[in-house]
């Protein structure tokens, strides 16, 4: 799962300004803080996933006062590859009645090894362009370093620092060291949502579980944790993230739970649909 290509400048939203304390009903199938979830990483998952988003009443210092949005998620499996679309559509209304209609294309290609990587992403309001980018990115080698060639906004080329990840190796990354029984984590990412390169991203482990009911019964047999992340850009002064987004992530990569920070405006997401896709090799 990856944030949703939403950029602007006014995304801000203060990380770890309190402790984030796991829900009540996961408490009493927590895994002990350092303590091992050997389950917790699997095959990632070819999938198509939608979502219902709804305005989060807790932040009532927020302009919006009404907010709806759907997001759809599809993962294919294409063989040396993973071929990943998403779609947000948000419909929402500010205080001074104002209505608004944000939508957001993203689609990559990202090889298995982790070193070449393809994107595409388009945003709108209320159906104007507002924010495009095109282009492919590359790694050296497993850690990097690597480059960014971009063919929109302008054509332009960024350098990737070394222990730069593409999307679907950074959650498999996040996946892998939760079941290790790391808590915190910051790793270099470049997913093309924009053209300054890579970014950093913080994530915290909150919590960890063993199967639990689920909203699909594939799911319930899987493992999960509640991550908290959010991406900084690559500045030495860079104290806020530009977006926070906290989720429930299964072994295999998929997600519900969803709270999107995007500094104005909080959505939470929930899963509505999950279907399995085949895998193709």
């Amino acid at each position: 799962m990856r944030r949703p290509a939403l950029a602007a400048a006014s995304l801000v939203a203060l990380l770890f300004a309190a402790p984030v304390a796991p829900r009540a009903a996961d408490a009493a199938a927590n895994i002990p803080p350092g303590g091992k979830l050997p389950g917790l990483v699997a095959p990632m998952a070819a999938h198509r996933a939608t979502y219902t988003l709804t305005l989060d009443p807790g932040h009532p210092n927020s302009d919006v006062i009404a907010g709806t949005g759907t997001m759809s998620y599809e993962v294919q499996d294409a063989c040396d590859g993973w071929a990943v679309r998403q779609r947000l559509d948000m419909h929402l209304i500010g205080a001074d009645g104002h209505r608004t209609h944000m939508v957001s294309d993203y689609a990559t290609w990202e090889a298995k090894n982790g070193l070449s990587f393809r994107f595409h992403m388009r945003q709108t309001t209320d159906g104007q362009v507002v924010s495009r980018t095109d282009g492919e990115a590359r790694l050296d080698g497993t850690g990097g370093p690597g480059v960014a060639h971009f063919t929109a906004p302008a054509d332009t080329t960024r350098q990737l620092p070394r222990g730069t990840l593409f999307p679907m190796q950074h959650t498999e990354t996040i996946l892998r060291d939760a079941a290790a029984g790391k808590r915190f984590l910051a790793l270099p990412l470049f997913d093309g949502t924009d053209d300054s390169g890579a970014e950093n991203s913080a994530i915290v482990i909150v919590s960890r579980r063993g199967p639990a009911p689920a909203p699909a019964p594939l799911l319930s047999a899987l493992p999960s944790a509640r991550v908290r992340l959010a991406f900084f850009p690559r500045k030495a002064d860079a104290m806020l993230p530009d977006y926070e987004v906290g989720m429930r992530y299964w072994a295999n990569g998929v997600a519900d739970a969803l709270n999107m920070n995007f500094g104005d405006f909080v959505m939470d997401g929930s899963l509505k649909t999950f279907t399995p896709l085949p895998h193709k090799c």
